[in-house]
């Protein structure tokens, strides 16, 4: 199904495996990838204006009709694949061709040159080995670049608590983010007690991460209301 794309915004997302050529079970990741951008697209459904697929064996992309879930997304896509590590690209912006709901293959536009730009970004910062450089980046237009600064900078702190936790840190806050609900009921899925979920989530920082995506996510509703 195709459908006029003529003077809306999108979210164009742009997702690469990173050090996928070293990878010795490089087509096990891809079969993996695959399978969990086909969970993304169902569960995401009312989001998305483009399905996610694989484009070039290790690069992926998509496109959603507003901003509300990118964060979610991303987080889920990142759970599921761990620890294989992607970076993404995403831009804000007009799509000037017809969108094929099916796939996001074909489509073009400012959009998707602004999520190939902030790919390209990330890729020249990791060659300059900087320390604890964001897997993620925004790139909007010219007017909102104080938005963008704000979220790629709050995303770059993100990056700051998450690679500090450990391992079993990691598996609680990240149950914590699946599931959305009690203490209590993590620790029952996770076969431990609630005081060891609590000293878990205050070591690693959990609230402060929860409340950084969801400020990220407010400030993308912010942006779609005035019209980038």
């Amino acid at each position: 199904m195709k459908f006029s794309s003529l003077n809306k915004q999108y979210i164009a997302i742009i997702g690469d495996v990173k050090g996928s050529r070293e990878l010795e079970n490089r087509s096990d990741v891809q079969r993996m990838l695959k399978k969990v951008l086909e969970e993304i697209n169902i569960k995401y459904d009312g989001d998305i204006a483009s399905k996610f697929l694989l484009t070039l064996g290790d690069e992926f992309q998509g496109l959603l009709s507003n901003g509300t879930k990118v964060m979610e997304i991303i987080s889920e896509i990142e759970r599921e694949l761990y620890p294989i590590k992607v970076r993404y690209g995403i831009g804000i912006g007009l799509i000037t061709t017809d969108i094929n709901k099916e796939m996001a293959i074909g489509a073009d536009g400012p959009g998707y040159y602004r999520a190939r730009n902030a790919i390209e970004y990330l890729k020249e910062n990791e060659k300059k080995k900087q320390r604890n450089v964001a897997d993620i980046r925004f790139e909007f237009k010219g007017d909102n670049q104080g938005s963008e600064k704000m979220i790629n900078t709050i995303l770059s702190l993100m990056t700051v608590i998450k690679e500090a936790w450990s391992d079993r840190q990691r598996e609680i806050i990240w149950d914590m983010m699946k599931h959305q609900d009690s203490q209590v009921e993590a620790a029952k899925r996770l076969g431990i007690q609630q005081p060891a979920v609590q000293k878990s989530l205050s070591k690693g920082n959990y609230y402060s991460y929860k409340e950084a995506l969801e400020t990220i996510g407010t400030a993308l509703e912010e942006i779609r209301r005035q019209d980038v």
